[in-house]
């Protein structure tokens, strides 16, 4: 989880040859790759994963999910990303992302609302109660955190040209 200093931080990420597009950077698809795996490794905190929807048949969906490229990534780099419980619900939370290449500096950020779903509908559905804990606890850390910049961002062109 979080600690005195920053948030959860995952393990290293090496990018692929296969994720190199024509333009010789990672293609801006497999940044979604990279956050998805990240999410992986904090969800067991939660409680989730493929135990949890094997055995209790309940998940997570994403219904939203934003990535901000900062910097091109190449063959070879190595990445962590951070994870931000910003806030959550009975059904659904909401989640911040950093990507941070090797040597500091931030790749790109990645914002996204889960659902929690009951495969058998599939419907969205509470959490059980064992599983709610986990996240307040992780939304208590990281409330005391420094809010990262750029959650909640709205995507527009702000020009007058385009106003209708």
């Amino acid at each position: 989880m979080a600690d005195a200093s920053g948030p959860f931080m995952t393990d290293w990420m090496e990018i692929e040859p296969n994720w190199i597009d024509y333009n010789g950077h990672l293609n801006m698809a497999y940044y979604t790759v990279l956050f998805d795996r990240a999410a992986d490794q904090v969800y067991p905190h939660f409680g989730f994963g493929p135990d949890y929807a094997a055995t209790r048949q309940l998940t997570t969906y994403t219904a939203e999910f934003h990535i901000r490229y900062m910097r091109e990534l190449h063959l070879g780099d190595r990445v962590r990303s951070s994870y931000y419980l910003v806030e959550y619900d009975e059904k659904r939370f909401h989640s911040f992302q950093e990507l941070f290449h090797e040597d500091g500096w931030m790749a790109a950020t990645g914002e996204g609302l889960t659902l929690h779903v009951d495969m058998t509908g599939p419907k969205v559905a509470p959490m059980p109660d064992d599983i709610l804990p986990n996240l307040a606890r992780m939304a208590a850390e990281h409330a005391a955190l420094p809010q990262p910049d750029g959650i909640g961002r709205q995507v527009s062109i702000r020009s007058k040209l385009s106003k209708r």
